[in-house]
């Protein structure tokens, strides 16, 4: 005898509780709308996601008067992004003139930063968050999606909604089942993520160019999470060449780190990160909105997928709040959504794939040896026209069109 399926009914259901599903469920409950975030792993604690927190998201923040309150939780901050390359020391953004009071990027871990966000939006009566809940396919009422079902610690259950959120990343389970087009980008680079220690008042460039080898070092106060670059689909050869090899490659591209180069003592102390960019063609169908990653999967390049989606999730309340007070939206109001967001997430797509490219190691670079001539032509442009820094990280920072949260 099969097991009787749950049922139950909400305003909306939001696949996901990322940045941006987080975001669109803590605006739209303050608006009243009855929102029920699904998240399907029991915690927060995963390691090497989006950390960067960039001045238009605390700047969200400070319009929702939380800003005093969420940078007191301990994190780093940037005001430019330098580099090391074989010319030289370039400062390739800065970042204090993207805000007039947040000129900088705060690092701090992803988890913190959701628990910050789903404590306060837990104070409001119609905002409900439910872990271990994870969605497994949409439900239909014809061409109209009416909720999606669910695997949950009590079984199988049925969610109900006038509209589903899909914020569930970039390997969204619903993209399939909604049968919507994806418009895909060749990636030039995956990362290996890992961390060595860190001493006291140590300093690292926070981008080293070593000819063909890049590395990233963000500093966690008490360790470096490092991100080696390497060419796309190039992890199994990176083994091949054996884990002393790897670190030699480390070890030269990262003298002051070459002493604890030990730490990564086997393959599991690296965590491979597969670099996607692609974009859904279409962000909807009725009943059914994408945003965030599950819309349009970024590089790491630039830190920005995790702001970027923070501002599609304020567009998301901001437009759709209101449609749920006069019967729920509609397919003009979600295709509203797309259209206001689309247009900064191509650019930023755009930005990552062809003027970072030259930054990054070439797909056929195989051999991963530096070379002397391989400055890139951004880097040769900023250090020329120093002004360019500031544009930079504006874009880096603030995005194009950056969101603001409906007054309460």
């Amino acid at each position: 005898m099969e097991t009787e399926i749950q049922r139950q009914t909400v305003e909306c259901c939001i696949v996901g509780g990322g940045p941006a599903g987080m975001m669109a469920g803590f605006l739209l409950a303050r608006q009243g709308v009855e929102v029920l975030v699904l998240e399907k792993h029991a915690d927060f604690l995963r390691d090497f996601r989006g950390d960067t927190v960039h001045p238009s998201t605390i700047e969200v923040l400070d319009e929702l008067g939380l800003s005093e309150e969420f940078l007191r939780i301990p994190h780093t901050r940037m005001t430019e992004v330098a580099m090391e390359t074989p010319t030289g020391r370039v400062t390739f953004a800065d970042f204090t003139k993207a805000s007039r009071r947040f000129g900088y990027v705060a690092f701090m871990p992803q988890w913190d930063f959701l628990n910050f966000l789903a404590a306060k939006a837990g104070e409001l009566p119609s905002f409900r968050l439910s872990r271990s809940t994870e969605a497994t396919g949409l439900l239909w009422d014809g061409a109209q999606v009416s909720g999606v079902q669910v695997q949950s610690p009590e079984g199988k259950m049925e969610v109900h909604a006038r509209l589903v959120l899909a914020a569930d990343g970039r390997n969204s389970v619903l993209r399939q089942d909604a049968g919507l087009k994806v418009a895909a980008k060749s990636p030039p680079v995956d990362v290996l993520w890992f961390r060595l220690s860190r001493r006291p008042d140590e300093s690292v460039p926070f981008f080293i160019k070593d000819g063909d080898r890049v590395a990233v070092c963000i500093n966690r106060g008490e360790y470096w999470q490092v991100a080696w670059v390497i060419p796309h689909l190039g992890f199994e050869a990176v083994k091949e060449r054996g884990l002393e090899v790897f670190r030699c490659e480390v070890a030269e591209s990262l003298p002051p780190l070459a002493d604890r180069l030990g730490e990564v003592d086997s393959w599991d102390d690296l965590k491979l990160l597969m670099v996607r960019i692609d974009r859904l063609e279409q962000w909807y169908r009725p009943g059914l909105l994408f945003i965030g990653d599950a819309a349009h999967a970024m590089s790491p390049a630039g830190g920005v997928g995790i702001n970027l989606a923070i501002q599609d999730g304020v567009a998301a309340a901001n437009l759709l709040g209101p449609a749920f007070r006069s019967g729920g939206p509609t397919v003009e109001d979600l295709r509203r959504v797309q259209r206001r967001r689309e247009v900064p997430a191509r650019a930023v797509q755009a930005f990552q794939a062809r003027i970072l490219r030259d930054l990054y190691p070439r797909p056929d670079a195989r051999e991963m040896k530096p070379q002397a001539d391989a400055t890139a032509l951004p880097v040769r442009l900023v250090s020329r026209v120093p002004p360019l820094r500031h544009l930079i990280g504006r874009f880096i920072g603030r995005g194009i069109r950056p969101e603001h949260p409906l007054a309460s």
